[in-house]
């Protein structure tokens, strides 16, 4: 039957995520901006501290404090930390919760699975970004510091890991930021138009949904190599004694 003024014709559901349409103005930029600052920076940042750093901590003590005096002497570590982690990160989460707060969830509209998955990307990432802002100040700005001892570094997350609820906080921030990155480099892949089509799009989800859950059994490999050893020190001290005592070998 043909649509009439009275019947308007059906509206066709359009699944997946279409490219980024061009615009004008600063929001397209600040979008784009912010779309990139997930991968690049932030991602990679992600990337590097659960699969190599906090993965280093598998080999215990001696080879976690040996990654821990590598980036922090790292040239100018200080200024690299503020351009490259904390700026990127400050700005991926509150201009992603301003357009968070400006939009509307069609959850209510259609049952479709990638809905759920965009709410679960958009609370992962408040979860995630408060995780980061408390793990980032426990480790950096409270206690020892750890650039002039990392060697008080595996007794330091220790500390936290032997609580139940900080524990529980630690295996959470985990999850949450795992999904947001993994999932959002499926957005972002989409987003851009790098990877296009309904078949093409369901297929590379698989592959982000498989590096998602890499991620999580690495970083849970690495909750529990600190929580299988004894509480390590965590005074100047302690911290010189754990780096001069690399691990005897088998």
């Amino acid at each position: 039957m043909a649509a009439t003024a009275s019947t308007p014709a059906p509206t066709t559901i359009q699944y997946g995520v279409a490219p980024l349409r061009a615009g004008q103005g600063y929001s397209f930029f600040l979008r784009r901006l912010h779309s990139l600052s997930g991968i690049i920076p932030v991602g990679a940042f992600l990337f590097e501290h659960i699969l190599i750093s906090n993965a280093s901590a598998i080999g215990g003590p001696y080879a976690y404090a040996r990654q821990v005096r590598f980036l922090a002497g790292l040239p100018l570590v200080f200024g690299l930390e503020l351009v490259f982690i904390w700026i990127p990160i400050a700005f991926h989460a509150l201009y992603g919760i301003y357009i968070w707060y400006r939009g509307e969830s069609n959850l209510g509209d259609y049952s479709w699975a990638g809905n759920w998955m965009y709410t679960a990307q958009r609370w992962t990432g408040i979860v995630a970004f408060a995780y980061i802002i408390w793990h980032t100040w426990t480790m950096r700005f409270t206690g020892i510091d750890l650039h002039e001892y990392p060697g008080a570094s595996f007794g330091k997350v220790q500390t936290e890991l032997f609580s139940p609820g900080l524990f529980a906080f630690y295996v959470i921030g985990l999850v949450t930021a795992s999904w947001h990155f993994a999932y959002g480099i499926w957005l972002f892949t989409a987003k851009w138009g790098i990877v296009t089509g309904q078949r093409a799009q369901r297929g590379f989800l698989k592959v982000c949904i498989a590096f998602f859950l890499v991620l999580v059994a690495v970083g849970l490999g690495s909750i529990s190599a600190f929580r299988s050893r004894p509480q390590q020190p965590t005074d100047p001290a302690g911290a010189r004694a754990v780096e001069a005592t690399p691990p005897t070998p088998q």
